[in-house]
């Protein structure tokens, strides 16, 4: 059933009265904008249901997503999108008495995740929906989520992101679901007539309570399931202790219950960080794969097939323990063999790698196994010792076992898991797969490599052109014949055939214009920035850690303003540098990057020479509701990493499609975006990764600092202070270690930025290049990525 205008209303009046006790004329805005929820949460309910009937009556196998991060920003106006109700929900808003716009801007982003990660988890959930596949994904229902970033005297600090104050009205939670899970305590095993009976004794019990997010898909009736786990104790509150006045100790058990579902990444630089950590990772994969599997045996009755009717996919090395939480299923509570659960698992065990970087390859201390999970500790040893027998058989070399093994000098090393238990293993562009099987897993990949795959990312092309950018999403229908592009997206192409056409060159640099208006009102209302928005909006926004260099970018601005300092009267184009990004709070050369950045924005602003022609901008407490505002008024994209070092990336698609152009390296989808835009319509510059893997081995910046007085000149900037801060300890790290090359790249960084500025001037050179962006950005749609996931990983059928 579909909703018009009047029937909204009557939905949305019926909330009011029945969960809020009040009319439209006494409701505040968040119960307007919770109620509006709520009946599309009744909406995609309902077809949830008719859906998973569906997906059983036929027997469809089911694919089950597992991410510690799920970035899903806001949902009214994405879940109204997918229903086609936009308009309606709009106007039966208004006609209430309310400002639709304004309850579409109360919701908060739910800040389940970090960055990419999550984000791409969150456009996997849409496209497996709207492919109609059955499919659930699966995290914790963080309390606080990522945190809230603001900028105090330059610095980052971290407060709490409370979502779920207006977000919760997405959720429906299923107490009735609930699945236990055990931490500590000991274990006692025995033989008895052939099969090993397990007997666990004196743990920890907690309460997995499941919150259910439906999910939309675009065009289709099928709807999916996010499920979060909460956490609680199952005790009561402690009467006794309570009555005597120990307030705190009364509630000491259900408080350290509550805590694993608080916050997103705890700090993991200590002991009870690490066990904290852990205990998020199990008890979301324990509670996920009960609950699986008990819907599996409510179904088929039991788990002899449970791997011809579902698939299991982690999402980096997080949900990991899923291996081994299986294999208890399988052999302590259904009492199979151990051949027989493993040949199940390592069919049905899919593992999605995000990084090269080495400290990002989980490895856990062998005594918190020991200690918060005694019996999954003792099926890794047996899962370890086949696997490091079979290396050993294969390769008859120690540094081979050493580097395979799963547990070796009292580390469990989750990567290593993943490649023993799972069916395949991807990586995430073709660069960053290719170094998988050449050097990461290099000797795992020779022993099996039927095992090793690529499926490049995606993004979810609808909500990143049509929805937050309908000026364009109207050229691309009218220049395309139609909207056919939002299921089909390589129609994009068509685009192509109008790069002659200075009609439309022109209407895409007044599209490109009036975006860069509206986001410069925005900035002005929401972070108290003016903008020019007659200024090159150049922009680097993503999570900050070195390898993804801004730092490399703030050394070419002070190289900028150092030009102009020697020469005020110098031509140049007004350039306006936007950046965004959140610092792990115990990151601290990361932290001091954001510090340095805001340290040279307040320098530059209070310098007359830079006036309408150099400004720099950090943009506070960057999220997806900021970059759907941000990224179709950006023109150019930064996407700087260290060649080798990024996986994929994700921003650079959305920025692609939205007509920016790229000013970067050849790393991660980068590669493949230069391959459908050749070097004519990107800016290239830097190492390729060959080339930066073998420099590493000889590297010394030092001599590079000798031998370029620009770059000297640069970085004894950094010591003698900017903004009148030093940051002598950035500038000791670059000449001392420049682990990501910066120095390295610094020269032909510089030059590629001048090349953009000066193609910049080139009015219709710089709108025909956006335009093949645009045009060609169709294979970086989240569709194509989970159709290559169903095809050759997870072997399910989707809608074509």
């Amino acid at each position: 059933m579909t909703y018009n205008k009047q029937q909204l209303k009557e939905a949305i009046l019926q909330k009011l009265r029945l969960n809020y006790g009040c009319t439209e004329q006494q409701a505040t805005d968040g119960e307007m904008m919770k109620a509006c929820a709520m009946v599309l949460r009744d909406m995609m309910a309902e077809r949830g249901v008719q859906s998973r009937e569906r997906a059983a009556q036929e027997g469809k196998r089911k694919v089950h997503y597992l991410s510690l991060e799920f970035l899903m920003g806001r949902s009214l106006m994405k879940n109204a999108y997918n229903l086609g109700l936009i308009r309606p929900l709009q106007e039966a808003i208004e006609e209430l008495g309310f400002q639709s716009a304004r309850i579409f801007d109360l919701e908060p982003d739910a800040g389940l995740g970090n960055g990419g990660l999550g984000r791409l988890a969150a456009c996997y959930l849409d496209s497996l929906t709207t492919l109609e596949i059955p499919a659930s994904g699966y995290s914790i229902c963080y309390e606080l989520g990522i945190f809230r970033q603001r900028i105090v005297d330059g610095q980052q600090v971290e407060l709490p992101d409370d979502w779920k104050n207006l977000g919760d009205a997405w959720l429906m939670p299923k107490p009735q679901e609930a699945e236990e899970v055990h931490f500590g305590g000991t274990v006692r095993t025995r033989w008895d007539n052939g099969h090993l009976m397990v007997v666990h004794e004196d743990y920890q019990t907690v309460l997995a309570i499941p919150c259910d997010m439906a999910i939309a898909g675009f065009d289709t009736d099928h709807v999916n399931t996010l499920r979060l786990w909460d956490a609680k104790s199952p005790k009561p509150l402690d009467m006794q202790l309570f009555r005597q006045g120990e307030y705190l100790k009364a509630g000491e058990e259900r408080a350290m219950a509550d805590v694993i579902s608080k916050i997103l990444y705890p700090e993991d630089n200590h002991y009870e960080g690490k066990s904290l950590r852990l205990k998020q990772q199990y008890f979301f994969v324990s509670a996920t794969v009960q609950s699986i599997t008990r819907q599996h045996i409510q179904t088929y009755g039991t788990l002899s097939d449970f791997h011809e009717k579902n698939v299991i996919q982690i999402n980096d090395t997080h949900p990991a323990l899923v291996i081994p939480e299986l294999m208890r299923i399988l052999v302590d509570d259904a009492g199979m063999s151990w051949d027989e659960a493993w040949h199940i698992t390592t069919h049905c065990v899919a593992y999605t790698n995000h990084t090269v970087l080495a400290e990002a390859l989980e490895c856990w201390p062998q005594r918190l196994f020991e200690r918060l999970l005694p019996r999954i500790w003792q099926i890794l040893q047996e899962i370890a010792r086949r696997w490091q027998e079979k290396v050993e058989q294969t390769y008859h070399d120690p540094e081979k076992t050493a580097k395979m093994a799963i547990i070796w000098d009292g580390g469990v090393h989750m990567a290593n898991l993943c490649i023993a238990g799972g069916m395949a293993v991807n990586g995430v562009s073709a660069l960053h797969s290719d170094i998988l099987r050449r050097e990461v897993f290099r000797d795992a990949c020779q022993m099996e490599p039927e095992k090793f795959k690529n499926v490049t990312n995606g993004v979810d092309h609808r909500r990143w052109i049509s929805q937050i950018n309908p000026r364009l999403h109207r050229m691309i229908c009218d220049l395309t014949g139609g909207d056919g592009y939002l299921t089909q997206p390589l129609q994009l192409c068509k685009l192509d055939d109008y790069a002659d056409d200075g009609a439309v060159l022109s209407q895409l640099e007044r599209i490109k214009q009036g975006n860069k208006q509206t986001f410069a009102e925005w900035a002005r209302k929401q972070q108290g920035v003016k903008l020019n928005p007659n200024a090159i909006f150049d922009v680097q926004v993503k999570r900050l850690h070195e390898y993804k260099r801004q730092l490399l970018n703030v050394l070419h601005i002070i190289y900028l303003y150092q030009q102009l300092q020697d020469d005020p009267n110098m031509a140049m184009t007004p350039h306006i540098f936007l950046f965004g990004a959140k610092a792990a709070p115990g990151y601290a050369v990361a932290k001091r990057i954001i510090q340095l950045i805001n340290a040279l924005s307040r320098e530059i602003a209070r310098d007359p020479i830079c006036r309408d022609r150099l400004q720099v901008v950090f943009l506070e407490n960057y999220c997806v509701t900021m970059a759907e505002m941000l990224i179709p008024a950006s023109e150019v994209s930064q996407q700087i990493s260290t060649a080798g070092k990024e996986a994929s990336g994700t921003g650079n698609m959305k920025f692609m499609m939205n007509g920016a152009l790229t000013v970067g390296t050849l790393d991660g989808a980068n590669v493949e975006m230069h391959q459908v835009l050749g070097d004519e319509n990107m800016f290239l510059f830097g190492l390729h990764a060959d080339e930066a893997s073998r420099l590493l081995h000889t590297y010394d910046p030092r001599l590079l600092y000798e031998r370029d007085p620009m770059l000297r000149r640069v970085l004894e900037q950094l010591k003698t202070g900017v903004g009148g801060v030093s940051f002598e300890d950035l500038y000791q790290r670059l000449l001392q270690e420049d682990p990501y090359l910066l120095l390295a790249d610094f020269a032909s960084y510089c030059a590629a930025e001048q090349r953009m500025v000066q193609t910049y001037a080139q009015r219709d050179q710089w709108n025909c290049m956006s335009l093949h962006n645009i045009a060609r950005s169709g294979i970086f749609a989240a569709d194509r990525a989970v159709a290559e996931y169903a095809d050759t990983i997870w072997r399910v059928p989707y809608k074509k």
